[in-house]
């Protein structure tokens, strides 16, 4: 029988006001998992009434305290990490061997985060009068609000809280319906680790019912939202309207170019990892090559008959290279877009679903390439999160630079060529937050800010050295000892 989970309220574990649940599955078998709280916004107003009463003691906590609760949740997760990864296969589909990296990522953010309990760097400064000091510190801003999607259930909650919870804040977390599970395991493991109740709560339900109150809600300062463009746009503009703060990672439609000179078997190696890695369901998938057109039909053979031979299957199968999309309706968005790209293109690879045996039971779709795409087709343009691959052909890297920044996003880009001189051309003039060299669109380090341009952010890093900056105010704070009024700009003129 599958179990009943509860939101975390308060430090305590409860059923939505309504009595309301939803169901759980597994993508790959249909299997049930589990039920959660169908909650609405008066559970919403619950969470934000606890974090804001467990905020004045836990801002007065002082930093270094806050950080090693969360280097013991880090040490709790590292010794979980095998369990979770296969609770996260289970739950949204992807092959082992990416969830482990989805919760190792957990595990490095708690690390990171915590160092900065004993950081969290301030700047000190001369003050332009005698006898006085000035330095500026960084100060928790309140109540926080994190809604995250489906496709990274553990890394992306931790690249959020981790740094918002060491800053001082409290928070109200809001994951994805098709992630829930992966949700209530983080916040069993803060709640090992000793974070004092109130300080994390978890809310289960729908972006309608809890994600639109939560934006909505006088009591929370900060929204960080991870999903897709339009959906950030509303919250930014809702968000934005009433003061919040409001820090987006959105949607990504990523290029890589492959020049003539370029090494084409580590080419194809990267660009299958990328746009097939997580069947395609990220937001740094490559899902356009913008190919030199010397070696376009080259580079194609080798992608359709490589992604023509990937396994499909469940991701608990150690044979399985690509596990199921996310559920139904991503199935249709897939399709859909398919049926459009064998008008704009040439299908090379797959363009269907996979439903015989086994796979019947889940929701798969064949790797797909199309070739001979034109830059501004839709299927070149559009995000599309799933399986499909569209080859454009350029004359030069001047034009793949062009085609790459006129894109709605910006997110991550990678080059392949062996000519160091373009690489570093590459490296200034394409804009996105990410740039690969000599590899694909996917992978970020920890400790390297992530985050796109245009469409993709609105400005905000995750992690990184800038993992702060969406949690804390700057504060400017000047102490006089002069013992006489010293009036700036006027008395040293």
């Amino acid at each position: 029988m599958a179990e009943t989970h509860l939101n975390l309220i308060g430090g305590r574990w409860v059923k939505a006001r309504s009595g309301r649940t939803f169901a759980n599955h597994n993508p790959a078998t249909g299997e049930a998992l589990g039920d959660y709280p169908a909650s609405g916004p008066e559970d919403v107003d619950a969470a934000v009434a606890a974090a804001a009463k467990a905020y004045p003691a836990w801002r007065l906590t002082p930093a270094p305290k806050r950080a090693e609760i969360v280097f013991r949740a880090g040490e709790l997760i590292r010794a979980r990490k095998e369990d979770l990864a296969r609770a996260m296969t289970r739950e949204m589909g992807k092959i082992l061997v990416e969830t482990r990296g989805d919760v190792q990522e957990g595990i490095d953010m708690a690390y990171l985060a915590a160092g900065e309990g004993r950081r969290m760097y301030g700047v000190t400064t001369p003050s332009e009068m005698p006898n006085k000091w000035a330095m500026s510190v960084r100060a928790p801003i309140g109540v926080v609000g994190v809604i995250t999607p489906w496709n990274f259930p553990f890394a992306i909650p931790s690249w959020k809280l981790m740094p918002a919870l060491v800053a001082g804040n409290t928070a109200v977390f809001k994951p994805a319906g098709d992630t829930p599970e992966m949700a209530w395991h983080f916040a069993k493991i803060f709640e090992a680790a000793g974070l004092p109740a109130g300080v994390l709560n978890l809310v289960f339900g729908s972006g309608a019912q809890v994600g639109e109150p939560m934006v909505a809600h006088p009591g929370i300062a900060v929204i960080s939202f991870t999903g897709s463009t339009d959906v950030g746009l509303g919250i930014a503009g809702r968000g934005g309207a009433l003061g919040k703060r409001i820090s987006l990672e959105m949607g990504g439609k990523n290029a890589i170019i492959v020049l003539e000179d370029a090494d084409l078997s580590l080419a194809t190696d990267a660009i299958l990892w990328s746009a097939f890695g997580t069947t395609g369901q990220r937001c740094t998938a490559c899902s356009r090559v913008l190919v030199h057109e010397r070696v376009h039909d080259a580079l194609a053979q080798r992608l359709a008959e490589r992604a023509r031979r990937l396994t499909l299957g469940d991701g608990l199968d150690p044979a399985t290279e690509v596990g199921p999309l996310v559920n139904a309706k991503q199935v249709e968005t897939v399709a859909d877009y398919v049926a459009v790209g064998m008008q704009e293109g040439t299908l090379a690879a797959g363009g269907a679903r996979a439903a015989e045996g086994t796979l019947a039971r889940g929701h798969f779709f064949r790797p797909t390439v199309f070739t001979g795409v034109k830059a501004d087709a839709r299927i070149a343009v559009e995000e599309i999160f799933g399986p499909v691959l569209a080859l454009v052909k350029v004359t030069d890297l001047e034009e793949a630079v062009a085609v790459n920044n006129a894109s709605r996003y910006g997110l991550s880009s990678a080059i392949f060529t062996a000519d160091v001189h373009r690489a570093f051309a590459a490296m200034r003039d394409l804009e996105t937050g990410i740039v690969y060299v000599n590899h694909g669109t996917t992978g970020a380090e920890t400790h390297l800010p992530f985050g796109g341009t245009r469409g993709t952010g609105n400005g905000h890093r995750e992690a990184g050295h800038t993992m702060l900056d969406p949690f804390t105010e700057w504060k400017s704070i000047y102490v006089d000892f002069s013992g006489r009024l010293q009036r700036a700009q006027i008395d040293n003129a």
